[in-house]
């Protein structure tokens, strides 16, 4: 290797690592992304990558990489730093592969939009989650992955669905906002409006899956509003805020906090719904 040509390497290493650096940098000063447990009903757990934690009200947690499981006759709600309420069933695992949100600026008056953009993808493996979230703003993605397809829920509109896996199955139901689905092995994908609900079933080995539309059934809609309700009761507890740190903790001079919110009145109580009553 003659001498212009190490030079030249030398050149492009060190841009790299300082384009690496910048990188890294930027991403520490901003606060992370969290979620706050609203709920909890019997027991459930974390696992954040290196520890398994159980999961307490009130408590929060840096959401990106984390594994949230709940066990059977057990149940949680969740809200994330965005604003996008969770409810878990019993026995049902989600895995949060990518959140990251923009900053945003405090003491925010808007609650019932997402108070900037943010990227969500997550693996739900196993059981059933509500989801209810405020108006997403424009760029933001949320992606929810299920062993048989993916449904991709669209910005700037409230979100009020849920999602139910079998073991052959994923089922979505939609009461508010709009989302396009995709099967495994699919190009295209197709999309789904308020009031229909879509079963992705499969087909087998290296088969793209079969995706049926239709209304939501009259025998199933209670059960399932009951998760999606969980999941907006969840949202009116609480909401995420800055904080200016008194000293930079690993390089961030910021964080999120979570502000409980005065409780709902009696008339409005019943976030968390027995498992005994949804059977």
């Amino acid at each position: 290797m003659n001498a212009k040509v190490l030079t030249q390497l030398t050149a492009i290493l060190a841009l790299s690592a300082g384009v690496a650096f910048a990188q890294v940098t930027s991403k520490r000063k901003s606060p992370t992304s969290k979620f706050y447990v609203a709920e909890v009903e019997g027991f459930s757990q974390v696992n954040t990558g290196e520890k398994i934690e159980d999961l307490t009200e009130k408590s929060v947690f840096d959401a990106e990489g984390t594994v949230i499981e709940t066990k059977p006759e057990s149940a949680n709600a969740l809200v994330m730093s965005n604003g996008t309420g969770i409810f878990f069933a019993p026995d049902t695992k989600l895995s949060v592969k990518r959140f990251l949100q923009e900053p945003f600026s405090p003491n925010r008056t808007d609650l019932e939009s997402e108070p900037s953009m943010s990227q969500t993808k997550t693996m739900l493996s196993r059981g059933s989650v509500g989801l209810c979230s405020g108006k997403l703003v424009a760029g933001s993605s949320m992606v929810y992955d299920t062993p048989h397809g993916s449904i991709n829920i669209l910005s700037q509109n409230t979100q009020k669905l849920a999602i139910e896996i079998s073991e052959n199955t994923t089922t979505i139901t939609l009461f508010e906002g709009s989302v396009t689905l995709r099967g495994d092995n699919m190009a295209g994908g197709e999309s789904l409006q308020p009031g229909q609900q879509a079963v992705i079933r499969s087909r087998g080995l290296n088969q793209p899956p079969e995706i049926k539309i239709g209304t939501i059934p009259d025998d199933q809609r209670e059960h399932i509003e009951d998760m999606v309700n969980g999941a907006c009761q969840a949202r009116k507890k609480v909401y995420f805020d800055i904080a200016e740190r008194q000293m930079d903790v690993d390089g961030a001079n910021s964080d999120l906090v979570p502000i409980d919110l005065a409780p709902p009145a009696p008339s409005e109580v019943g976030t968390i719904v027995s498992p005994s009553r949804r059977n």
